[in-house]
């Protein structure tokens, strides 16, 4: 029972009129929730002082309730990568206590926005994204926005960057993957080197375009523009961009391909023009997903350790819901799996 004030139980009702604000305020108040102003906090902290307002436990409890349910916005689970990051999230999920719901934006930031409110409205206890607007090299602002009036509630990770929003971020060193498979085939003297597939529009793929640069440089080989062919990252950027390397004066030894259903369709282009991966030209991809198995021959590429992957995102989702310390920036190292499709360059 509360104080009473003339026969009155107070109640988080009477604190909130008293001092102009809405009970949820007063209740953040309570729990010591850092979304509320200094100046308002101590108005409402003295009059919580004055009646000797306690919250009744019931209550607290009920209001403390979570729902054990992280939501999951991916960009298309259809892409193998995103399809191995969820099925990573759902298993660290269910081994923590938690179930996850999934919501697929394909791309449209009107959808996006209408998933978060619909995670919102779900009341989950956190939202964890990868993909969509959040890989953005230029952040939207009206994504921005959103996204920041939900984290007061919300604890948002991110596997992008979103400048502007204060989220959990966990990322893919996109510069380390680009450095691997450059050295790689470096290694095995290669210098005429193409890249295949992606939007510099996207932070990863502009990442591994600048280090791609770099390399260039560092090793004294010249750039050639010819060799960049940006698109999208499906089968058909990866075969329409090898066929228009392989019709050049003079196509290259080898091919770095944004990922794997990119990289099916520069192998395939290769052999329609009677040429062998690697004997002839060497292939490498991105993400190491179960595509990379079926294509013959298996290809050599950057794995992400997804199980690690995911359980980093819900770990850093259930300590940011338990309100624990933890670091706003974390990153994946990935690593470099050898499989069939590199071969020393061909000599002349």
């Amino acid at each position: 029972m509360q104080k009473q004030q003339k026969n009155k139980v107070i109640t988080i009702y009477d604190i909130a009129k008293e001092a102009g604000v809405s009970p949820s305020t007063v209740s953040r108040v309570l729990t010591n929730n850092v979304n509320v102003r200094a100046e308002k906090k101590e108005k409402i902290q003295k009059i919580i002082d004055k009646y000797n307002f306690k919250p009744n436990a019931l209550a607290k409890g009920l209001s403390d309730t979570k729902s054990k349910v992280i939501g999951v916005l991916a960009a298309d689970v259809r892409n193998p990568f995103y399809a191995e990051i969820f099925v990573a999230c759902e298993e660290a999920a269910i081994e923590a206590g938690y179930t996850v719901l999934l919501s697929n934006s394909l791309g449209e930031i009107q959808k996006e926005i209408e998933q978060l409110e619909m995670l919102n409205q779900q009341k989950v206890d956190a939202i964890i994204q990868f993909g969509g607007k959040v890989d953005d090299i230029v952040s939207n602002q009206k994504y921005v926005d959103k996204v920041n009036s939900l984290i007061t509630r919300i604890p948002m990770i991110i596997t992008g960057r979103l400048e502007g929003a204060d989220c959990y971020k966990v990322q893919i060193d996109s510069f380390m993957a680009a450095e691997l498979l450059m050295e790689h085939l470096m290694g095995l003297g290669h210098r005429k080197i193409a890249l295949i597939g992606g939007r510099r529009d996207v932070i990863s793929t502009y990442d591994k375009y600048q280090k791609y640069l770099e390399l260039l440089r560092k090793y004294e080989i010249p750039y050639r523009e010819e060799y960049v062919i940006d698109g999208g990252y499906n089968f058909e950027t990866g075969y329409g961009g090898m066929s228009k390397l392989l019709e050049s004066k003079e196509p290259p030894t080898a091919v770095i391909a944004i990922n794997d259903y990119a990289a099916a369709g520069v192998i395939s282009s290769i052999k329609e023009h009677g040429l062998k991966v690697p004997e002839d030209i060497s292939v490498v991809s991105y993400d190491n997903t179960k595509i990379t198995e079926i294509v013959t021959p298996k290809v050599t590429g950057i794995d992400y350790n997804y199980a690690v992957f995911g359980k980093q995102l819900v770990d850093t989702a259930i300590a940011a819901i338990e309100k624990r310390e933890i670091s706003k920036d974390q990153w994946i190292n990935p690593i470099l799996v050898l499989k069939e499709s590199t071969a020393e360059v061909k000599k002349n």
